[in-house]
C-alpha cells in the first residue's frame, strides 16, 4: 500500500517526539487531535513535520507538503534515488503513515489471545483477518458500502495487538469507519489507539537484510510479510520485512524520539543512501503497486483494481464487510474495465488524467499513474481500460498536451519483484 503508499500522520516536532506512548507497545489511549495540536509546521511547505524533519533539511532534502506533512521530494535526485534503491539500498521517511493499534476489549485474556479483535477487523475489511498469526501481516482494503475501495492497509498480528499501517490521506476516513464499527468510541468491543509517538523508517533494496542485519541478526531470517520486536542499537524496534517499492526491505516502526539515531545509524553504512517521494512513486510504479487517490479510489472496485486476490473464497461467500454482496457479484460476473500497465512507444512521458483512447479515436479508458521508469528507461503508466482493450500488446492512444501518443498495453509489474521468502 502506499501513498507515496498514498499509502500517508503521526507527525511531531523536529526536535521530539508526539504525545502517546513512551514505549513501542504499551498505549495510553488519547485522541489523535492530542499531538496534532502539538506537532510542529514547516513554516515553508505548511506541512507538519516528521521526527526526521531536520535531519532531511541538514542532508539537503528539498521539502515539499504532501498528505498534510512536510517530507523531502528529493535529495540527489529522483532517478539517482531509484537507481540506487534498486542496486544498494535507499532509506525512506515514511513517518506519515497512520499507525493505529486494536487491543482487545477486555484485559483478562492472554496475551495472544486475539480472536475477538480479528473478528471484529473483518466486519471492516474484506481479507481474513482470524486466520492471521502472531508475527505475520497481511495486506487488506478498506471498502465502501458501494463496493469500492476507501483506502489499502497492512494488519499485522503482534500477539496482544493488531497493528494497522494506512495512509496519510485517509487516516480520517479510516478512523471514522473503525469509531462507527467501534459503536462510535475508540474504547468499545474493541480499543482503538491512533499512534503518535512512532516515526516510520523503510529501508529498501538487495542491501537492506546485511544492513540491518549488523544490528539486529534476526531480521535477515524475516521472510516477507513478517514482523517481530527487535533492538537495533539499544532502540526497541518493530521489524516489518515489506515496503512498496517491489524491493527486498523493512520497514521500522521506531519511538520518535529515537528515530534520528537509527537513520543516522543506517545511513552510517557506505550501502545506504536517503531517498525521498520522488523515487519512492516511480519505484512503486515500477512495481505495479496501486496507490490511493489513484488506482485506488472511492469509484474503484477490487476486481477492477485487479485485487480479488486479497479477498479468500471464505469471505466472499460469508461477506460481513461493507459492500461485500456488489464486491462478491462482481468478482463472480467480472468487472467491465481493468487495470493494466502502458508503455509509450516514444519517449514523452503519459501523464496522470490523460485519456485513453483506441485506433478510431473512441475513448477506452484513462492513465491514474505516469511516470518515467529509470530501470526500464521508458515513460510508463497505470491505468483502466475497457476489459476488451486490455490484452497485453493492444495498441492504445494517450492524449497529451501535444497530441495522441502511441502506447501499448504491457504486463504489470514493469519491473520484477524482488520479495524475500525462504527456500
Amino acid at each position: 500500500m502506499a501513498e507515496t503508499s498514498t499509502a500517508i500522520g503521526r507527525g511531531a516536532m523536529a526536535g521530539g517526539a508526539k504525545s502517546g506512548t513512551d514505549k513501542l507497545g504499551t498505549d495510553k489511549l488519547g485522541t489523535d487531535t492530542d499531538a496534532d495540536a502539538d506537532a510542529e509546521t514547516d513554516t515553508a511547505t505548511g506541512g507538519i513535520c516528521t521526527p526526521l524533519f531536520e535531519l532531511h533539511t541538514a542532508l539537503g532534502g528539498r521539502m515539499v507538503s504532501f498528505a498534510g506533512h512536510a517530507l523531502p521530494m528529493r535529495f540527489e535526485g529522483t532517478v539517482a534515488e531509484h537507481r540506487r534503491t534498486r542496486s544498494a539500498a535507499g532509506l525512506f521517511d515514511v513517518s506519515h503513515m497512520g499507525i493505529v493499534d486494536l487491543h482487545p476489549g477486555t484485559d483478562d485474556l492472554r496475551d495472544d489471545d486475539l480472536r475477538d479483535a480479528t473478528a471484529w477487523l473483518e466486519r471492516c475489511v474484506p481479507g481474513s483477518m482470524q486466520s492471521l498469526q502472531p508475527g505475520q501481516m497481511r495486506y487488506t482494503l478498506f471498502t465502501t458500502p458501494s463496493g469500492g475501495v476507501l483506502d489499502d492497509l497492512i494488519v499485522a498480528h503482534h500477539r496482544s495487538r493488531l497493528r494497522l499501517v494506512v495512509n496519510a490521506a485517509r487516516i480520517d476516513a479510516d478512523m471514522a469507519m473503525l469509531r462507527a464499527a467501534n459503536g462510535g468510541s475508540d474504547d468499545g468491543e474493541v480499543r482503538i489507539c491512533l499512534r503518535h509517538d512512532l516515526a516510520l523508517l523503510a529501508l529498501q533494496g538487495p542491501a537492506a537484510a546485511d544492513v540491518v542485519a549488523r544490528w539486529a541478526p534476526a531480521a535477515a531470517q524475516l521472510a516477507f510479510m513478517a514482523t517481530a520486536a527487535m533492538s537495533i542499537n539499544g532502540v526497541e524496534c518493530e521489524v516489518s520485512r515489506c515496503g512498496y517499492t517491489g524491493e527486498d526491505g523493512f520497514e521500522l516502526a521506531v519511538p520518535a524520539a529515537d528515530a534520528v539515531h537509527v537513520a543516522e545509524l543506517l545511513l552510517g553504512c557506505e550501502e545506504v543512501s536517503p531517498a525521498g517521494l520522488g523515487a519512492r512513486d516511480t519505484l512503486r510504479l515500477e512495481a505495479g503497486l496501486p496507490l490511493v487517490g489513484h488506482e485506488l479510489t472511492e469509484s474503484t472496485s477490487p476486481a477492477e483494481a485487479g485485487l480479488g486476490w486479497c479477498i479468500p473464497k471464505r469471505r466472499r461467500a460469508q461477506g460481513g464487510f461493507p459492500g461485500a454482496d456488489a464486491i462478491a457479484a462482481q468478482l463472480a460476473r467480472g468487472p467491465s474495465r481493468r487495470r493494466v500497465g502502458i508503455v509509450a512507444d516514444g519517449r514523452r512521458p503519459i501523464r496522470d488524467g490523460a485519456v485513453l483512447a483506441d485506433a478510431q479515436g473512441s475513448e477506452v479508458g484513462i492513465v491514474t499513474s505516469g511516470s518515467y521508469g529509470p530501470t526500464v528507461d521508458a515513460p510508463i503508466a497505470m491505468g483502466y481500460v475497457a476489459v476488451e482493450h486490455g490484452t497485453v500488446g493492444t495498441e492504445l492512444f494517450a492524449r497529451g498536451r501535444k497530441g495522441p501518443e502511441p502506447c501499448r498495453v504491457v504486463p504489470l509489474p514493469f519491473v520484477e519483484h524482488r520479495y524475500w521468502r525462504p527456500s
